[in-house]
């Protein structure tokens, strides 16, 4: 779990726009994004969709909570959108349910 404080994760400060990609489309984000607010901010609610029913999911708690937010970001399935901050050129893949195999 991150050390930052929700006001440090929520914090997008000035600084040049970077890249990243979801599911191969650029999206732009700022220094201290997290993944949930450049999604929400390129205009993507949901990014997850639930196994059985494929529901569609996004941002719920927005603290790390719920899991309703799970990304897969740079190969590494599971990742809490609303908790993780961006790195330039960062690969962000939507998933189905917990991003396992089976």
């Amino acid at each position: 779990m991150s050390s930052r404080t929700p006001l440090e994760l929520a914090d997008a400060r000035p600084g040049p726009a970077f890249t990243v990609t979801l599911d191969g489309r650029e999206i732009e984000a700022l220094p201290g994004q997290t993944v949930a607010a450049a999604l929400w901010a390129a205009g993507v609610t949901s990014w997850r969709t639930t196994r059985g029913e494929g529901r569609p999911r996004g941002v719920f708690c927005g603290i790390g909570v719920c899991f309703d937010c799970l990304v897969t970001v740079n190969g590494r399935p599971n990742q809490r959108a609303c908790l993780l901050p961006l790195k330039p050129g960062d690969a962000i893949r939507t998933q189905e349910g917990t991003g396992h195999d089976g």
